[in-house]
């Protein structure tokens, strides 16, 4: 794996693609404050260790409230990696090294003013590694093509939960630290964006090893334009539990 150069930056992750990118007029997501929190399993691999985090299951707030489609950037890579524990690359059997971060979204359906559970709905996630790196990609002489780690997807279940194993991402010039995620229906509506995290929490994070071997990350979230597009309404709530953290995100499609 070649090193991040110094003066790395991702022109092409500053196009914005837009609110949506299907023929839906709306995809919407439930307003943070007051929703309940749920972890559960995936359909697919359910090997996500959920034993630390708390649950309740109680019912979808109706208010819903639209948060921005943000750009998918230049190294999504369609990769039909079924599985919740992204952490291993599976062309090799490394494992990405960095604080674990568990991680599990929520998809809903709009519909008469209430909002109900989504099944079946595909959940995308990459990143890059503690050190700014993607893989599966030659992107900026990056040299990972064919390593798979930090790449995966799962099915949202009956409770319309879907969660992920990963690790804290690490930073890149020209970006501040964040996550991409893309959502995709049974039938054909696709939402693309892009979560983040508070930068105190960051900081906290890097001073701790892989991270600290990198010095000081560049860009913080009031610098960069993509953050801006979203204001908070993209910010992970992502909290310390054992020797990592866990973060949830609700989202609800309006498919009327």
């Amino acid at each position: 794996m070649k090193p991040r150069s110094a003066n790395f930056v991702f022109d092409e992750d500053d196009i914005t693609i837009g609110e949506i990118y299907s023929r839906r007029k709306a995809l919407t997501v439930l307003a943070g404050a007051g929703s309940a929190v749920f972890f559960g399993a995936c359909g697919g691999d359910s090997s996500v260790d959920l034993s630390a985090l708390t649950a309740t299951n109680e019912l979808l707030p109706a208010s819903c409230v639209v948060r921005p489609a943000l750009t998918e950037g230049p190294i999504f890579v369609d990769e039909q990696a079924n599985r919740s524990d992204i952490r291993t690359d599976t062309s090799n059997g490394a494992t990405s090294k960095g604080a674990a971060l568990a991680l599990s979204f929520r998809v809903s359906t709009l519909a008469d003013n209430a909002c109900g559970v989504l099944e079946g709905a595909q959940i995308d996630l990459w990143h890059c590694d503690a050190f700014g790196i993607y893989s599966d990609t030659d992107f900026e002489n990056m040299g990972t093509v064919g390593q798979k780690f930090l790449r995966g997807h799962q099915f949202t279940d009956a409770n319309g939960v879907c969660a992920f194993t990963t690790i804290y991402p690490g930073w890149y010039d020209g970006r501040a630290v964040h996550l991409h995620f893309k959502v995709r229906t049974t039938d054909g509506n696709k939402f693309t964006s892009q979560l983040f995290f508070d930068p105190v929490l960051t900081d906290n994070v890097y001073k701790t090893a892989p991270y600290n071997t990198r010095g000081e990350r560049t860009v913080r979230n009031s610098d960069d334009g993509i953050y801006e597009e979203s204001g908070t309404t993209m910010l992970l709530n992502a909290q310390p539990v054992g020797d990592g953290y866990e973060a949830h995100f609700d989202i609800t499609l309006d498919l009327t």
